[in-house]
């Protein structure tokens, strides 16, 4: 019953963490009535909780393995009732900036879930499962609406004590319905950072998490001050908008996290950067209201797309370290939320608008979207690689001069020879003497009429030893149709051949 549980249970704690981690931006409009702030400074204010909500989501990925979620998150609450008591008695920018950076614990348990909930599933799961735990994100959209609601009710300062409540309840409900037999992972930090940063897949996952978390974070703290200003909208109305954002985005990831599971990852990240490329133009060229509003809905549908289909990825690659792997992933996320609206105020600023920043979202964008092409490529070689390395056959492939440019384990295993004995060297080195000139010329005649030869061979190992080999010769041509390589591949029938001599 617990297990089952731990689903709902885990998604209603990050909605309610990231409900925490908005709170100032969602706010600043009240909070200005009292509160002097610079309008240079807002966009800091309003970046700064994603500061330690980003780098914290490593140690707290790690944790979740370490000690489970149930402990993860009854601290990670009780923490947060400090800074957020501490907001609702600001009195200066200081105050602010200085419990927003904690608040930033809130945005952090995005990596305890995403570590947690895929042990209860198999692997064929894990995208949908990731995907309906982020929906939890629309904690978001829920007190970027609400909060501006209640606090023309009550005031901000009040509206943010109510928050003591939610958090004090969701770690009660966590130390009862959180699961205490959850299986740990007891691996040094370390040890894990060293087993995934080497691999580049991370950084490419990483990139694009930032490039599509990021932009749903920064939207987010964006999107009410820039409506208002920029549009001359009413606080409520941008903040109803901003919540459509957010509630699109949210709803979408188990989209793609579902899609996911069903085909490939990559080519769903195509289409995602081919739709931010464009949508991200369109912004650019600062369009009325309408247009403005589908630019936003195509990133919040890529974004959600994209996010789902992101940690479908991560514990494909990296189910030893999902805990650091999905905690530096979703930390890069986090940070890309931190820069863009610090960018584009300070565009704004320079400039008197933000079309290039968002022409530079655009080329990140497209950018991606060629790493995506690149990584569709790799995985294709990496396949023949395996497939060339884990053959039982030798294989050798020499180019037009007959020059020796790489062989497979099997070659060094049936012939005796090294790679780095055998590269650079010629074919000729493995002549037994038991065939006379005029079987290579024939062939070779065989291979410049028909591109193949194949048949039995003699050669001789490195330890002088001579096997019986049955080759095949094949032809490698490029676009031109000119031969550029040879493939010989071959195994060693020399037992073969002695069974027949005997029967």
């Amino acid at each position: 019953m617990i297990k089952k549980v731990q689903l709902p249970l885990q998604t209603m704690n990050l909605l309610v963490g990231f409900m925490v981690w908005v709170i100032i931006s969602a706010l600043i409009p009240f909070m200005q009535e009292d509160i002097q702030i610079a309008p240079e400074r807002i966009s800091l204010l309003t970046a700064v909780p994603v500061i330690l909500g980003s780098v914290l989501r490593i140690p707290l990925g790690y944790y979740a393995n370490l000690i489970g979620a149930r402990i993860t998150f009854i601290v990670s609450f009780i923490l947060l009732l400090l800074p957020v008591f501490y907001i609702s008695e600001a009195s200066s920018f200081t105050d602010l900036l200085i419990g927003g950076i904690f608040l930033g614990i809130g945005g952090a348990i995005f990596s305890v879930g995403v570590t947690s909930l895929p042990k209860y599933y198999e692997k064929e799961k894990h995208g949908l499962v990731n995907g309906i735990y982020s929906v939890g994100n629309v904690g978001t959209a829920v007190t970027t609406f609400a909060a501006p609601v209640i606090a023309s009710q009550i005031g901000w300062s009040a509206t943010v004590k109510l928050y003591l409540v939610l958090l004090l309840i969701f770690a009660v409900l966590n130390i009862f319905l959180g699961d205490r037999k959850e299986e740990k992972v007891k691996q040094p930090i370390i040890s894990q950072i060293q087993g995934v940063y080497k691999n580049e897949k991370l950084w490419l996952f990483s990139l694009f998490y930032f490039i599509t978390f990021g932009s749903f974070v920064a939207f987010t703290v964006y999107l009410p001050n820039f409506l208002v200003t920029h549009f001359g909208l009413e606080s409520v109305d941008a903040g109803m908008r901003t919540a459509g954002f957010i509630v699109v985005a949210t709803f979408i990831r188990p989209v793609g996290g579902w899609l996911g599971d069903r085909f490939s990852p990559q080519h769903l990240l195509v289409g995602v950067f081919s739709i931010y490329t464009f949508a991200a133009i369109l912004l650019a060229f600062s369009p009325s209201i309408e247009l403005y509003t589908i630019g936003t809905l195509a990133i919040a549908v890529s974004a959600g797309i994209g996010n789902g289909v992101i940690f479908k990825l991560v514990p494909m690659y990296f189910s030893k370290q999902a805990g650091i792997a999905n905690g530096i992933v979703s930390m890069m996320g986090g940070l890309g939320g931190f820069f863009p609206p610090i960018i584009l105020s300070t565009v704004f600023a320079i400039t008197g608008h933000y079309a290039i920043g968002f022409m530079l979202l655009s080329q990140l964008a497209l950018a991606s979207l060629v790493l995506v092409f690149w990584m569709i490529f790799q995985g294709k070689l990496e396949i023949q690689t395996s497939v060339f390395n884990s053959t039982n056959q030798g294989i050798m492939v020499t180019k037009k001069d007959s020059t020796i440019v790489s062989v497979n384990p099997a070659f060094t295993r049936l012939t005796g020879y090294t790679e780095d004995e055998i590269i650079g060297e010629t074919p000729s080195l493995l002549k037994s003497g038991e065939q006379d000139q005029s079987f290579y010329d024939h062939m070779w005649s065989v291979i410049n009429e028909q591109g193949e030869w194949q048949g039995e061979i003699w050669n001789r190992r490195k330890n002088g030893e001579l096997y019986l080999e049955w080759l095949t010769i094949s032809e490698i041509r490029d676009d031109a149709g000119e031969v550029t390589h040879y493939v010989g591949t071959f195994s060693d029938i020399t037992n073969h051949q002695e069974e027949r001599r005997e029967a």
